[in-house]
């Protein structure tokens, strides 16, 4: 019997649109009090849909910014730390309640669909040293947003990575890890196809 969520990615929206009820403008440490302490897939999960959504993205700075967010919640996977910590300033980054909503309502159609091809297996993939594994790519994936800011839609197909690595350590989906893996090989391809 596995201990991971039905609808894991369903949840975590829910969430974040009650944090918006809740929160005129909603700032990441008021969502990551409403997730708790350990935050960390939820987080990355929330970042991955940030970057995928068309719009936010395509703005000067964010995917960068989303990257740093990346590699320090990642970074803490690989340490092994079982809370969660973020620098202050970036606690305090506002977003306005509508367009956390309206951000949850886009996202909700490919949550409902995750959460019915998502389930437990493969676990090997996400268990201890696959888990690390993940966390790694995540900051590699991260460590390319400089670039993808001037490659057309490679930040959607990385904040795409990023969730998918997310909602399978959700699951417990080793088998959406490969896939995600697959989405980061291209993300790669799309940043030395740039560079050359």
């Amino acid at each position: 019997m596995s201990d991971s969520p039905a609808h894991p990615v369903e949840d975590i929206l829910d969430e974040i649109d009650h944090a918006a009820d809740q929160h005129d403008p909603l700032t990441l440490g008021d969502v990551m009090d409403i997730l708790g302490q350990q935050t960390f897939a939820p987080l990355l999960l929330l970042i991955g849909l940030t970057l995928s959504v068309p719009g936010p993205a395509d703005i000067p700075g964010v995917p960068v910014a989303l990257g740093l967010l990346v590699i320090i919640v990642a970074a803490q996977i690989v340490m092994h730390r079982k809370h969660l910590w973020i620098p202050q300033w970036m606690e305090r980054q506002k977003v306005k309640a509508e367009r956390a909503g309206k951000m949850v309502s886009w996202a909700r159609k490919p949550a409902r669909w995750l959460d019915h091809v998502t389930k437990p297996r493969w676990e090997w993939l996400i268990n201890h040293a696959g888990k690390i594994m993940i966390a790694i790519a995540c900051i590699l994936i991260a460590m390319t947003t400089p670039v993808l800011e001037f490659v057309p839609f490679s930040a959607n197909v990385a904040g795409a990575a990023i969730a998918a690595f997310a909602v399978a350590l959700l699951a417990k989906d080793g088998l959406l890890a490969s896939l995600a893996i697959c989405l980061s090989l291209a993300t790669a391809g799309l940043v030395i196809y740039q560079m050359i």
